[in-house]
């Protein structure tokens, strides 16, 4: 078991590590360049466009593609001169100068454009949740599994970032206890709804509203906290129930503003609440992870543990000494897990996928744990929207 003494100095170290930014992936030093292509130019791939432009030594954009002229005229900014505007994915696909995709389309495209991008033999970087169906998630993982040599990638940025993988191995070493609750909230007061010039463009612009396209609250926000646990302990919910509504926002949506739903980990003795309204932001954003000998208070790139009194002298923190050791301890008790909160989740994802490419190793967040998580998110969606308890099943797998 980590004792606090390696604790501390290990927080330290990845806080100090923090500073120099992305020299954090120090070894991953390559002089190949990846020709990539963005499908997608929304405000998630616009902005996957501006973390890769700031990385010309490992990524060249050669096209971005766009169903609507606007977003690709917004575009621009992000990518250079040369870069070609398209409207039809399949073009890019069949440039046999593209070595990899980014996938940033509504969720109800990923499927389609994932699976043909893999046949086309590119890499692929596919934005969560991986796929709206299970049925869907499950075909994809058979087809990239036979495609090997390809890197296919999910974006779940918290497998990269070194505050949650500190979260994980305080988790896996038993520094928490043992862990019987989850509370996660993704809160904001808005209602997600985007300007629309021309009507008729209003299912594609505010598409997150629609369950044509979407997986609502639980697929945009909170599938990142699901998927962080599945990691964590090393698991997958067995149950899960959950309710939901338009309880804010009377204008037409049909995906719920505010939902709920309770993941019950039987193997692991653990209960999970997640959940999201569109009608209040005092929380915002809440991640907490409760043991019996300290919890965990997350934000996206810093963290806070609360050692529990009983478990103090265990853990070898009492008045914030030991031996010559000193400890930051906040006014309210809790202690900082890293030194210096980390950077943008992309700038790891991004890291991670060119050296997955580069050294042809299977990335962290990847078809396998894609699958899993959007197994889960769609578990979830059905629990709420139906009011139906949902069973994990063998045939899902690991």
């Amino acid at each position: 078991m980590m004792d606090r003494r390696s604790f501390v100095k290990n927080t330290a170290l990845l806080g100090s590590s923090l500073l120099i930014g992305s020299e954090v992936f120090a070894g991953l030093i390559s002089d190949e360049i990846i020709n990539i292509a963005m499908i997608g130019c929304g405000d998630r791939g616009k902005g996957l466009l501006s973390v890769i432009k700031s990385m010309p030594a490992k990524y060249k954009i050669i096209a971005y593609c766009d169903l609507l002229d606007f977003r690709l005229k917004e575009a621009e900014k992000f990518v250079p001169a040369d870069a070609k505007a398209i409207k039809d994915y399949r073009a890019i696909l069949d440039d046999k100068t593209i070595d990899a995709v980014f996938i940033a389309t509504p969720l109800s495209e990923h499927f389609k454009i994932a699976n043909d991008a893999v046949l086309a033999g590119k890499h692929v970087y596919v934005e969560k949740t991986m796929t709206y169906h299970i049925e869907e998630a499950l075909e994809l993982r058979k087809l990239v599994r036979n495609h090997s040599k390809q890197v296919f990638q999910v974006g779940y940025q918290y497998r990269y970032s070194p505050l949650y993988f500190k979260v994980k191995e305080m988790i896996q070493s038993g520094y928490l206890g043992k862990v019987s609750q989850i509370d996660c909230r993704w809160d904001r007061n808005g209602n997600w709804r985007r300007t629309v010039s021309d009507p008729s463009l209003e299912r594609k612009i505010n598409w997150r509203m629609y369950k044509e396209y979407s997986g609502g609250l639980a697929a945009e926000l909170l599938s990142h906290q699901i998927d962080f646990i599945n990691w964590a302990f090393e698991t997958q919910p067995d149950e899960i129930i959950g309710s939901g509504g338009i309880d804010i926002f009377k204008d037409g949506r049909e995906t719920y503003d505010n939902v709920q739903a309770i993941l019950r980990y039987k193997e692991k003795e653990m209960i999970g609440n997640f959940g999201a309204t569109c009608g209040n932001a005092h929380d915002g954003y809440l991640f907490k992870i409760k043991g019996t000998k300290g919890s965990v208070s997350l934000l996206t790139n810093t963290g806070v543990f609360y050692p529990e009194e009983n478990a103090k002298k265990e853990l070898g923190i009492v008045d914030g000494v030991t031996g010559a050791s000193k400890i930051a301890v906040n006014t309210d008790g809790g202690i900082p897990i890293l030194n210096a909160p980390t950077i943008d989740g992309t700038n790891y994802a991004l890291e991670e996928f060119y050296k997955s490419i580069t050294t042809k190793k299977e990335p962290a967040s990847n078809i396998n744990t894609g699958t899993q998580a959007a197994i889960c998110v769609a578990m979830c969606n059905e629990a709420i929207y139906s009011g139906n308890k949902q069973m994990w099943k063998k045939e899902y797998g690991q």
